[in-house]
């Protein structure tokens, strides 16, 4: 097993939609905000099967998220928005728009055995 590079791109799900008119606290949100939609090609380089626990990591701090095969492009994830993904992104890089850049964060993915639950290193949004 091995780590891959990309860019992380931010979206939102219809289950997370869903989820979200019930409560973000829920089960269903809670799982949602956790699955990384990946190219299949991508799961096989690093080592990875579909369904398999892996960390995310970017210079602000990592999580830990479920890979998920998607009909996707190569080198490119996609996580939904909320309190994971934040963990991710620095609040104080906006380039000058005020809003952090959720759209193409260069960001390393390594299989892991753990559960998925995030870390923060304490820059993220919240």
């Amino acid at each position: 097993m091995s780590s891959i590079q990309g860019l992380l791109v931010t979206v939102r799900t219809a289950k997370q939609g869903s989820a979200m008119v019930s409560s973000k606290h829920g089960e269903l949100y809670s799982s949602e905000i956790k699955i990384l939609r990946i190219h299949p090609d991508d799961l096989s380089a690093m080592g990875a099967k579909d369904g398999q626990a892996a960390m995310l990591t970017s210079q602000h701090g990592e999580v830990r998220i479920t890979c998920k095969g998607a009909d996707v492009p190569r080198g490119l994830f996609f996580l939904p928005l909320g309190p994971v993904a934040n963990v991710l992104f620095s609040v104080t890089s906006t380039e000058e728009s005020g809003v952090p850049n959720w759209k193409r964060l260069k960001v390393s993915l390594a299989p892991c055995d753990e559960r998925p639950e995030p870390r923060n290193s304490g820059q993220g949004a919240d």
